[in-house]
């Protein structure tokens, strides 16, 4: 993961027909907040609003093609989820946990609550999982406060991950015993095998240019060569940039 800059104004039909669907879901909410709770009723949303292609396209520029989560590019393999970082119907602590409703449904259109992920990471493993820290801490209507909420996953438009997970090699890992990191690496399935080959392949070749940096004199045309293709490997448009990163301050 690495930590995603979007632009501040959000894409206009966010807060257009975004702002009017977000605030006929309030008034619905405001007429009977028990009914929703109960699952006695359930409010509406709109892909073709959160998921549409102006959405997905500004999410894709400002993550450079990269899954918010596993850095894996997108295009490469598929069209891309736009994900509600705070799930949007209904929300889990835990995986194997019954379905609370309801989710966040004020942040379904709030474009600080959406990133674009691999369907791998979205529709496989984060689905409705949203652990807290505290989970009676947990906002349940568009009055609460969410910044009483101590959320487990890494928001990466809000923390840098690099803060929460380091690399051994191609592998995730928690750093400093951060919590967060540790849920987010296994809750998210980062060191899926699939992943972790891909990871693995990747990281092998930059390995092995680090090596020729090491043994030839910097002015050598093998080194100029090896240490180009290492910077490009860090930038952030960079696949997996955040283990190039730490493979290239290594000691």
């Amino acid at each position: 993961m690495i930590r995603i800059r979007k632009p501040a104004s959000p894409p206009p039909l966010l807060t257009t027909q975004g702002r009017e669907e977000a605030d006929a879901n309030r008034t619905a909410y405001d007429a009977d907040p028990a009914a929703y709770h109960e699952g006695r009723a359930q409010l509406s949303f709109h892909s073709g609003i959160y998921g549409h292609e102006s959405v997905k396209r500004e999410l894709n520029a400002a993550q450079h093609d990269k899954c918010c989560f596993c850095e894996a590019k997108i295009s490469h393999v598929s069209y891309g989820d736009v994900e509600h970082f705070r799930p949007k119907a209904g929300y889990r602590q835990a995986p194997a946990d019954p379905l609370g409703r309801p989710g966040y449904w004020w942040l379904a259109y709030e474009w600080s609550n959406l990133y674009l992920s691999c369907q791998m990471c979205n529709q496989r493993f984060k689905k409705n999982t949203f652990p807290l820290r505290d989970p009676g801490r947990r906002c349940r209507d568009h009055r609460a406060d969410l910044a009483q909420e101590e959320p487990l996953f890494l928001d990466p438009g809000v923390v840098d991950p690099e803060d929460h997970i380091e690399f051994a090699a191609e592998q995730p890992m928690a750093k400093n015993g951060s919590l967060q990191g540790l849920v987010t690496i296994e809750a998210l399935g980062l060191r899926r095998e699939p992943l972790r080959e891909r990871r693995f392949d990747r990281y092998d070749k930059l390995a092995a240019l680090r090596d020729v940096t090491l043994l030839f004199p910097d002015h050598h045309p093998l080194a100029r060569r090896a240490l180009a293709i290492l910077n490009d490997a860090v930038k952030d448009n960079a696949e997996y940039s955040a283990m190039a990163w730490a493979l290239m301050n290594k000691s």
